[in-house]
């Protein structure tokens, strides 16, 4: 029997588009567009600065483009400074059989390694599909452990579907993929404790950019072991838990494929995943019943066991600290009525409005929130149970909701109406012509007839 790497490897190799079902493509679209649409948005974020300042520090030339600018450097450079502004929002996709959030990673990575080659819309979603395939398998294998232990499966396993996405692309053999997944293993990193700091994003450049060069390496006939993901001293063994078992993805890759089933989410809000049905909960209740911070009393939300595990900040003091504070996202919502990429600022934050709104606001755990899901305790605290949010108002009036699945998630898909006006805020965001961004996004939604990448990504660079 094949151990998984090797499964991986001839996976990668044999597997193509005609392989792939018939909704994938579509599926593909939707998240290639919304991820586009993530790093034009960082180039207008907080870690925009300090990354150009590193890249001008760094000295190194090249043609590959940081989207949504006009610099090109390095091949290592573009993936690391691309797939930070994916994810500098905390916008982009949720795959939560990972858990993480893959695509900027693939994406970023994938842009950087074809350079000017000649790369048609076709060929990036078959990379792009197999890349999901392969993270979000490993994913299944090592479990929501290897995340509860402090890893970022972002950083950690996203590395694995950037990897198996360029060796499609550079059309390795079964032999050098083997080897391309051994470099990339001793490169995975990423630690929860950065959760609210401009680290968290760098998980996903620093993925990019390794596997970037993980895949050069190997094509430089650089060595690794063979068997580095099931071997007693490998990847399982460093990385997981009791139940991380490298034999489960072998019989799994592309049955069915994760792309389809249980499928990725995009987010509607800026912001971590976890939050999004409580966020969801207080628009709906605000819609219906008018209230205001003035006529609230008390607000309520309960969340199903483990619920809280990522929400660290109970009183941000930063844009970037109140994408982990559910108090203060709930807060928001109750202001402001509407979510928006300006929510997440520190001037935002740092609202007196908000800081008064709190002490109305009550956050726990409940265990009846976890429903009766048998699985429940091996999924990620965003996708497991279901969230209650409960209203009361100073004239008496109260109600409750409950909030099984948030907008975006794939059983509530975006529709290409709500991903073109993401898409749009996002190009402003990042300061990037209005009519680059409408020919782009037009372009995204007929990525299979692409002729040539590049011509798609010069729309995405300010000239």
């Amino acid at each position: 029997m094949p151990g998984l790497t090797e499964s991986i490897a001839d996976f990668v190799a044999d597997t193509g588009a005609n392989d792939f079902p018939a909704q994938a493509t579509e599926k593909a679209k939707k998240i290639v567009a919304d991820t586009f649409a993530c790093i034009i948005a960082g180039a207008g974020s907080e870690v925009a600065r300090p990354l150009m300042c590193y890249v001008q520090r760094a000295g190194a030339t090249g043609d590959r483009p940081v989207l949504g600018t006009g610099v090109r450097t390095s091949p290592e450079l573009a993936a690391m400074v691309n797939g930070t502004f994916g994810h500098s929002l905390d916008f982009d996709d949720v795959l939560p059989m990972m858990p993480g959030h893959p695509s900027a990673i693939v994406l970023s990575a994938a842009l950087a390694s074809i350079g000017r080659t000649k790369v048609t819309g076709l060929q990036l979603l078959e990379a792009y599909v197999i890349g999901i395939e392969v993270g979000a398998k490993i994913g299944l294998g090592i479990t929501n452990g290897h995340y509860n232990r402090g890893f970022h499966g972002t950083g950690t396993l996203g590395i694995f579907s950037a990897a198996a996405a360029l060796a499609k692309l550079h059309r390795l053999e079964a032999p050098m993929i083997r080897t391309v997944i051994g470099i990339a293993s001793s490169m995975s990193s990423g630690l929860r404790r950065n959760f609210g700091t401009m680290t968290k994003p760098l998980h996903t450049g620093w993925a990019a950019r390794n596997a970037v060069v993980a895949v050069e390496l190997a094509r430089c006939e650089f060595t690794a072991a063979p068997d580095v993901l099931e071997a007693r001293s490998g990847f399982f063994a460093a990385y997981g838990v009791d139940r991380s078992d490298a034999g489960v993805p072998c019989d799994k890759l592309g049955r069915p494929y994760a792309i389809v089933d249980p499928g990725i989410a995009l987010k509607k809000f800026p912001c971590y995943h976890g939050s999004q049905r409580a966020m969801h909960g207080v628009l709906q209740l605000r819609q219906k019943l008018g209230f205001t911070a003035e006529t609230l009393e008390r607000l309520e939300c309960r969340m199903p066991p483990g619920g809280l595990q990522v929400l660290i900040y109970p009183e941000p003091t930063t844009g970037l600290e109140g994408k982990f504070s559910l108090p203060y996202s709930l807060a928001a919502g109750v202001l402001d009525g509407k979510y928006s990429l300006s929510t997440f600022s520190d001037a935002a934050v740092s609202r007196p409005a908000v800081k008064a709104l709190l002490k109305k606001i009550d956050i726990k755990e409940d265990a009846r929130c976890g429903g009766d899901d048998p699985l429940m305790a091996t999924r990620p605290a965003g996708a497991r149970g279901f969230v209650e949010v409960e209203v009361h108002m100073t004239n008496g009036r109260s109600e409750v909701i409950r909030v099984d699945a948030a907008p975006g998630h794939p059983t509530q898909e975006l529709s290409w109406e709500d991903i073109r006006q993401k898409f749009m805020d996002c190009a402003a965001h990042g300061r990037l012509a209005s009519s680059h961004a409408e020919c782009a996004f037009e372009a995204l939604t007929r990525l299979e007839e692409c002729a040539d990448v590049n011509a798609l990504v010069d729309l995405l660079t300010v000239r």
